[in-house]
Parts: structure tokens; C-alpha cells; sequence
């Protein structure tokens, strides 16, 4: 593998065993110009574990607006850069995403050095439906907003995968049992690739109990995974999508609200247009469609 000048590689790094990390990664680390990381000290303890002495830069939530153009000036003058996570494959949950936006603006180019995934790992051993799945990343952590958010997730059928701190996983599952429901069939990974790394699959209440048993077992970092509802969604619309569907009719025509709506709800597209022509009615409705003709 040859390193181009100019060229942003996305490299991901072992999430806890350092086994784990490829030999086209050390490359890559090793012959770029600037190695950028989300939290230097902890990344030079990886790089100094393969004697890798590349230059690093940070690049956290704090300082990537003021970062960003440095990075791409670099990249003009065709300086190559590596961006790592503190753990597995970056811009999961991490920082970077202003900078590869910015570069695919600019034109310059990306390539992407996969590797180590928590949530990859997780739901590869989990027993859970793996054809249809859904990253939802943290939880909100103030409780109020968390149950707000799960509410919306409760008729979600595809796989659910969440991350969550050891501060915040028990209040966290509570919640989950709550609202999504205790029998939900769930899997909870913990410290994934570390020596107490633990895979844990039972009902969703029994999980809650089985972390309340122990603290040590609220160490560490988590990947919480639910199976899907099962559960037919009712027919009527819910508060919630009825009052963001009147929103987006106030300035859209039909055809176009219900279309977004669709994308942001993921509640069936035929259910909406439906809702949509009640709240409209027939004469706001006729000329909605005939300027949707016109556009046609």
C-alpha cells in the first residue's frame, strides 16, 4: 500500500485488545504526516505501544471548528493525515464528522481503514436479528428526554443497538424495561475484547436485576442491543407524528410533507397520506394536488 499525499485515512483502532488492530492500520500510523486523535495522551500511549512516532494533533468536540481548517490546509499542500478514536472505528458516536463533511465539500479525498467495532462486535455474537438493524448511539442522559426519546423507539421493529456510560446504564435499562417492555428480549456486552469483558442475554427486566445485583457489573463501557417490536403498529397516528405532519403541511404540499414526514417517523407511507388529506381537507387538498400535478 502505497500513502497518497492529500488523503484523509479514517483508521480504526482495538477497543480494548491491541491484538486487534490490522497491519494495514500500523502503515497507515506509521508513514502519514499527522496522526489526528481524539484525545492525544490517550492515543500515544497506542502509538508508543508500536513505536509508532507520527506527529499527533488533537481533534475533540471542544476544538473542531478552529481544527478543521487547519486540517484541510494541510491536506491542500498534500500533507496525508490518519484520524483515529479513542477506541474502534472513528465518527461512531465520536468526533470528526465537520471534518468529512468539509472534505467532501472541498473535493478531497477520504479512505476509510476498517477495523475494530464495539457495535459490529456486539451485535455479530448477540443471537439477535442481524438483516435489519438501527444505531441509535446514547440516550439522552437527562431522564425525562430519555423516556421522550425511547417513546418514539417503541414501535421500532428492526433491531435496536444503543451505547451507554457505567454512570447512566442502570437508570437507562429501567427505562428501556419501562417503556420498550420487561419481556423484551435483549443483550447487554460489556468491556468487549477486555479481560472482563461480559455478554449477557435475557429479557430486558431481568437484565435490569442482574446488573442491579452487582456493582461490578456496572463497570466499563456497554452496548445495549433489543430485539425489535413485534408488536403491530396502530393504525391511528399518534399525537406526536400527527402534530409534526401538521407542521410540515403548514409548508409543503402533500406529497412532499408526507414523503419527509415518512423518512423522519418511519411510520407507513399510505397511514400518513391518509392523515394527511383528513387534516388538509378537500379544498386545500385539490389545490396541493393540482400544483403537485404542475410540478409532475
Amino acid at each position: 500500500m502505497v500513502i497518497e499525499p492529500g488523503v484523509l485515512y479514517v483508521v480504526a483502532t482495538p477497543i480494548g485488545n491491541l491484538g486487534d488492530i490490522s497491519a494495514r492500520a500500523l502503515q497507515v500510523l506509521r508513514e502519514v504526516n499527522w496522526v489526528a486523535a481524539e484525545d492525544t495522551r490517550h492515543s500515544q500511549g497506542l502509538l508508543h505501544h508500536f513505536g509508532i512516532r507520527t506527529p499527533l494533533l488533537s481533534l475533540h468536540d471542544h476544538n473542531e471548528q478552529d481544527r478543521v481548517p487547519r486540517l484541510l490546509e494541510a491536506l491542500r499542500s498534500g500533507e496525508s493525515i490518519a484520524l483515529i478514536a479513542d477506541a474502534g472505528t472513528p465518527l461512531i458516536s465520536d468526533p470528526g464528522y465537520p471534518l468529512l463533511h468539509a472534505i467532501r465539500d472541498e473535493g478531497l479525498k477520504a479512505v476509510p481503514i476498517p477495523g475494530p467495532s464495539s457495535l459490529l462486535a456486539a451485535l455479530s455474537v448477540a443471537g439477535l436479528p442481524t438483516d435489519r438493524f438501527v444505531f441509535e448511539g446514547f440516550p439522552p442522559s437527562k431522564p425525562q428526554a430519555r423516556r421522550q426519546y425511547l417513546e418514539t423507539l417503541r414501535h421500532e421493529p428492526r433491531t435496536l443497538i444503543f451505547f451507554e456510560s457505567s454512570h447512566r446504564i442502570q437508570e437507562s435499562l429501567a427505562d428501556m424495561a419501562e417503556i420498550l417492555g420487561p419481556d423484551r428480549p435483549a443483550v447487554l456486552a460489556r468491556e468487549l475484547t477486555k479481560q472482563f469483558e461480559e455478554i449477557h442475554a435475557e429479557p430486558l427486566s431481568a437484565i435490569r436485576d442482574w446488573l442491579a445485583e452487582d456493582p461490578n457489573r456496572r463497570r466499563g463501557e456497554f452496548v445495549v442491543m433489543l430485539h425489535g417490536t413485534t408488536t403491530p403498529r396502530s393504525a391511528s397516528v399518534t399525537v406526536e407524528v400527527s402534530e409534526l405532519l401538521a407542521q410540515l403541511l403548514a409548508e409543503l404540499p402533500v406529497k412532499q410533507a408526507v414523503a419527509l414526514a415518512t423518512r423522519i417517523t418511519d411510520w407507513p407511507r399510505n397511514t400518513l397520506y391518509q392523515q394527511a388529506l383528513a387534516m388538509k381537507g378537500k379544498g386545500a387538498l385539490a389545490s396541493d394536488q393540482r400544483k403537485e400535478d404542475t410540478e409532475i
